[in-house]
């Protein structure tokens, strides 16, 4: 399954505020584009999709940003696809009373059910821990 460039950096961006929430900390949009090289204004269309969705807060004044809502944990990947790919991908699904295509729809629609059940499944304290993962294979020790 292949994400959009727009699902890629708003997962990024909200993987950055989940490294700041047990902390309780605030992110601006120019402090992620910068640690991410994501388009400052393209990041802030995201987050603006990601706030109306209800998975961000954001904080006014000098020291604001923007918050998660609820801990990482909380939050599945499903829900950050629902907030960012709000317009419905079209299904490929051919009108044929065919056996043959009703059986091929019907196979399109299992795997369309079951990335649903793995992406609910799989919440942004995942993503985390994965992270942290590939930063530790990636230390190195030198004496």
């Amino acid at each position: 399954m292949k994400f959009s460039a727009k699902t890629n950096y708003g997962i990024v961006a909200l993987l950055e505020l989940a490294a700041e929430f047990p902390g309780g900390g605030v992110l601006q949009i120019a402090q992620i584009a910068c640690r991410q090289e994501i388009p400052e204004r393209y990041l802030e269309q995201m987050m603006t999709s990601l706030r109306k969705g209800g998975l961000l807060r954001s904080i006014r004044g000098p020291r604001g940003g923007y918050q998660l809502t609820r801990s990482p944990a909380q939050i599945t990947i499903a829900e950050v696809l629902n907030c960012l790919e709000r317009e419905e991908l079209s299904e490929n699904i051919v009108k044929s009373p065919s056996p043959e295509f009703l059986a091929l729809n019907a196979l399109a629609a299992g795997v369309k059910q079951k990335q649903v059940e793995y992406l609910e499944a799989i919440s942004l304290q995942d993503l985390l821990e994965e992270c942290d993962k590939y930063i530790k294979d990636q230390t190195m020790y030198f004496i």
